[in-house]
């Protein structure tokens, strides 16, 4: 007889433990699958380990330039890759044992393999060869639960005629675990991870050429600043070629060489390596879900909201469920749909009140809409703009280069976006995501008190600009 659960999730990743650990809490009989990692790819090939790459590349860049802070430093600094990179996994490694941790402590039982969904109530695990069981966790079988929730996330997009081949050709996989770092770099594609890549890697001496089909790098984010971060970039040495796309690739012994069309024109560029990050694929394959009639659009499950799919009793959150692909909307995500299930009082999440962030150096992080597209929508927007030049913190830090911008509804007085480029603006977005949820005026965050010195006043700063109040500009 199968063993049965009130909830099963199916995918370990930050949406999937997430929502195991809070269906637990609401007192569910719960387990989740996997078939590799916990922690899924976030923690262990995406988000997190990249950021230990990335912080590796910043102190390599400061011990470059010691006498910018009043600094000597005897002898040669060098990159060891293998000591990068074993930074890297062993942050990750410590991680997924605290998501095992988690799980064990909240009760949510771990069931190693591939899951399936042969009909609603019921996921068939097989025995996956991916990677070794966590202790304690349960293997192949049927196990049935009231309700399942599918959070399989995606996986790297691959063009044809350009797929990796781990070697020449490379995903975020490879280029996370460099065996040696190379001397020069292809990367197509200029989102976040495309970018972050392209940073890491310059910053670590390589010469990085990164090609985006479309006209602007970073094309999510504002125009304004995505143009002040490639100047950024392109001052660092990398070079950008955007409305430019690779039609092919020829392989050599060690080296790639694309040929890019952009105006009209074609150039050939060969580099030791490339880079493809042109998005990814929702894993929405052998689940069984067509066969249940989920409706699928695009890639996408369709979901209404809250998680639950036109079928009964399944469920679909995270990257499976559509953009914006993030781990921090995955987590939400998860919450919403089991405290719906629960039956407590839910509403779909706001999608435009998601911030996103960049690591790259420098940093870039925004939420709500571009300038763009509130204009678009025909808004009436007053604009604040303040730079890292009047904060004295950022020319403490030896960080004078960014910029702060928020967009208000001139009507209303509503913060409806906000972006920023510069030092440790991943960790700043955040206030003003609390007050965007706050519905928050600009009068209040005008009187709001923000200490000094911090970065955080160009925040301030920039709010006082769009109501021609700002004072250190």
């Amino acid at each position: 007889m199968a063993e049965s659960y009130d909830i099963i999730v199916i995918g370990a990743g930050p949406g999937g433990y997430v929502t195991a650990i809070r269906a637990a809490q609401l007192g569910f009989k719960t387990a989740v699958v996997d078939r590799e990692h916990l922690g899924g790819i976030c923690l262990n090939w995406g988000c997190i380990p990249t950021k230990a790459l990335l912080r590796s590349a910043e102190i390599y860049h400061y011990m470059q330039h010691p006498g910018d802070y009043g600094l000597k430093l005897e002898g040669k600094v060098s990159v060891d890759a293998a000591a990068v990179v074993k930074r890297s996994r062993g942050v990750s490694k410590q991680l997924a044992g605290g998501v095992g941790f988690l799980l064990k402590k909240n009760k949510v039982d771990v069931i190693w393999g591939e899951a399936s969904i042969p009909k609603a109530g019921q996921v068939e695990v097989k025995e996956t060869k991916r990677a070794e069981a966590p202790k304690g966790a349960r293997g192949a079988g049927t196990y049935s639960a009231k309700h399942i929730v599918v959070a399989t996330g995606a996986r790297p997009r691959v063009l044809p005629g350009i797929e990796p081949d781990k070697k020449l050709i490379w995903t975020y996989y490879e280029a996370m675990v460099p065996e040696a770092m190379p001397k020069s770099l292809l990367v197509m594609g200029s989102g976040a991870i495309g970018i972050e890549f392209a940073s890491f890697y310059r910053t670590m001496g390589a010469e990085v050429t990164v090609v985006e089909l479309l006209p602007q790098i970073l094309p999510v984010e504002d125009a304004e600043i995505a143009a002040h971060a490639r100047k950024r970039f392109e001052k660092q040495g990398m070079k950008i070629i955007t409305g430019a796309k690779v039609t092919k690739v020829a392989k050599g012994a060690d080296s790639v060489t694309a040929t890019i069309e952009a105006d009209g024109k074609t150039q050939e560029i060969t580099a030791d390596r490339l880079i493809s990050a042109v998005g990814v694929v929702c894993n929405t394959e052998h689940l069984g879900l067509e066969k249940l009639g989920v409706k699928i659009e695009r890639g996408v499950v369709v979901t209404d909201g809250l998680g639950r799919t036109n079928v009964p009793g399944i469920y679909a959150i995270g990257d499976v469920a559509g953009p914006p692909m993030l781990a921090h909307k995955a987590e939400h995500e998860g919450v919403i749909c089991v405290e719906t299930i629960k039956g407590l009082h839910t509403h779909p999440m706001d999608k435009a009140m998601i911030p996103g962030c960049t690591y790259c150096q420098p940093q870039i992080a925004s939420v709500g809409l571009t300038e763009a597209k509130a204009k678009e929508q025909g808004r009436e927007v007053k604009i604040g703009r303040f730079p890292f030049t009047g904060n004295g913190k950022a020319i403490a830090l030896g960080e004078p280069e960014g910029l702060v911008k928020t967009i208000f509804d001139a009507k209303t007085g509503q913060l409806i976006g906000a972006h920023m480029v510069g030092a440790e603006v991943t960790e700043l977005i955040q206030g003003y995501v609390v007050a965007m949820n706050l519905e928050t005026t600009e009068e209040e965050l005008i009187h709001a008190v923000f200490p000094h010195p911090t970065l955080s006043e160009m925040m301030h700063e920039s709010v006082m600009d769009a109501y021609g109040r700002a004072i250190h500009i």
